[in-house]
């Protein structure tokens, strides 16, 4: 008989393997910016708000935190490393200005990190306190990384096309989150269930839309270009 926890390590399993490829799909875009020099109009944002997602969760997960949740490390700290690989990119084909931008905001986030990880070390000496102040930032950073779609769901209504939402990101991204969900269900944690589940239900809605669309003429009311579109979509 299959125990809760043989399950749960399944099934966080399959979720590293569709988080592994959520991480690795921005890499088109750096050949494209390694290929042509130059990161033009897009945003390095995306990739800061995901490592100080990572951070989190790869602190989140660490024994003297949340003991028992190596998956969540071992992910993360994947997702961590691709994320710095993007980053330098950013900051090797940028100009003056954004790279003074990306310098300011990266030095923040590590100093947030810095305090979070020394106040909650300090100052909270259990597991059930640690987690639940690591847990409640996890909580709405990963919200808020789960929510950007909307600008690209926004995009779909707009345009009445789902050109710039790819079918299998967004069946990868769905996938993602009922694993995870599930994960957390198995032996319950709030602060994996809540970001993740917004994430399913996102993901699902993404779904329904390109059902919608998928067949549909592409309108362009704005008189948006395919470029301006596309860099919408990266800044999203």
């Amino acid at each position: 008989m299959v125990t809760a926890n043989t399950a749960r390590n399944i099934v966080g399993i399959i979720g590293n393997v569709i988080s592994f490829g959520l991480f690795v799909s921005p890499w088109p875009t750096f050949v494209k910016i390694c290929r042509n020099k130059a990161v033009e109009e897009f945003s390095p944002i995306p990739y800061l708000a995901t490592l100080l997602n990572c951070m989190l969760w790869v602190f989140y997960g660490l024994p003297i935190v949340h003991p028992n949740s190596l998956l969540v490390v071992t992910i993360n700290g994947t997702g961590l490393l691709l994320e710095g690989i993007y980053l330098t990119v950013f900051f090797v084909y940028s100009p003056k200005e954004k790279r003074l931008k990306l310098i300011k905001i990266l030095a923040g986030e590590i100093g947030f990190m810095a305090v979070v990880v020394s106040a909650v070390v300090a100052a909270a000496h259990t597991h059930e306190k640690r987690s639940l102040i690591v847990g409640i930032l996890c909580v709405i950073f990963g919200t808020l990384m789960y929510a950007s779609p909307l600008s690209v769901m926004k995009l779909v209504i707009k345009s009445k096309s789902v050109k710039y939402m790819p079918f299998w990101l967004s069946f990868a991204a769905f996938l993602n989150g009922v694993c995870w969900t599930s994960y957390a269900l198995i032996k319950f944690d709030i602060f994996i269930t809540i970001p993740n589940g917004l994430g399913t239900i996102l993901g699902f809605i993404q779904l329904m839309l390109y059902a919608i669309y998928c067949r549909a003429n592409p309108v362009d009311k704005s008189g948006t270009n395919e470029e301006e579109a596309h860099k919408e979509l990266e800044m999203a």
